[in-house]
């Protein structure tokens, strides 16, 4: 079971002020990795780093905006400077955007492509360049990066299944090069904030089809995540690993 263990490994956790980044980021230091989280507001970072430290673990707020490059770079030197190495990110960071399709505006589709899929692409560069052989990349898509969504979304929709086909493409080029590997998780419906405003109708909705018939909790996405972290995933690359309590596959 040691080898579900993250002891002096150090992560980096993008969108780590709320939501599931800051589940990851407990769920990670308590594995026993060293944790460095990123978000665009310094105060829910502070936050989720108080209560990491507060569980015994080492953690360090760096403010960083995904979608510039350079900012990217400064977050892994950050990363490297504090605790001397990198061996985990974890690509977390993320929008939502509803809106009929014919109305879209062309602002809104590239704010969440911005974020979701190319933020992701300049951080696993930056970790990339930092990581050395036995390091693990885990970007977390969506099931609607697998099925098609109740609700007009085809901003968030593209960004996933982007995320999850940029997966499988630095798992080839990365893993057997680098040996870093590249998976990522596809949850579905988690009781996280994303949530919480959607009509209870709605959501009912959309559990019909959820063979578990419930939401996700966050200690259940935390476990794949942890997993793929993890020397018992080093035959893992390229995967992507729905959490979804069946709904992709239903």
């Amino acid at each position: 079971m040691n080898r579900f263990r993250l002891d002096g490994k150090v992560a980096v956790v993008t969108g780590g002020g709320s939501g599931l980044g800051a589940g990851f980021a407990l769920a990670l230091s308590e594995a026993g990795a060293d944790v460095v989280i990123a978000g665009r507001r310094r105060a829910p970072l502070d936050e989720v780093a108080h209560r990491v430290r507060a569980a015994g673990g080492r953690c360090e707020p760096v403010p960083t905006d995904v979608t510039d490059p350079a900012e990217c770079d400064v977050l892994v030197l950050a990363a490297m400077s504090r605790f001397g190495r990198l061996d985990i990110l974890v690509n977390n960071a993320g929008v939502s955007h509803v809106a009929p399709a014919i109305h879209e505006r062309p602002s809104d589709f590239r704010a969440v492509v911005d974020i979701n899929l190319m933020g992701a692409y300049w951080m696993a560069q930056a970790a990339a360049r930092a990581m050395e052989p036995g390091s693990a990349i885990v970007n977390v898509a969506s099931m609607l990066g697998l099925i098609k969504s109740a609700l007009p979304q085809a901003a968030y929709a593209a960004s996933k299944a982007g995320l999850i086909a940029l997966t499988r493409d630095l798992a080839n080029q990365w893993s057997g090069r680098r040996g870093i590997r590249v998976n990522a998780i596809a949850p579905g419906f988690v009781e996280t904030d994303m949530i919480a405003d959607l009509p209870p109708a709605t959501l009912d909705q959309f559990l019909l089809g959820c063979p578990l018939g419930r939401p996700g909790q966050q200690r259940e996405i935390d476990g794949a995540v942890v997993f793929l972290a993890s020397d018992a995933a080093s035959y893992i690359t390229g995967s992507t690993l729905a959490v979804d309590g069946g709904t992709s596959g239903h």
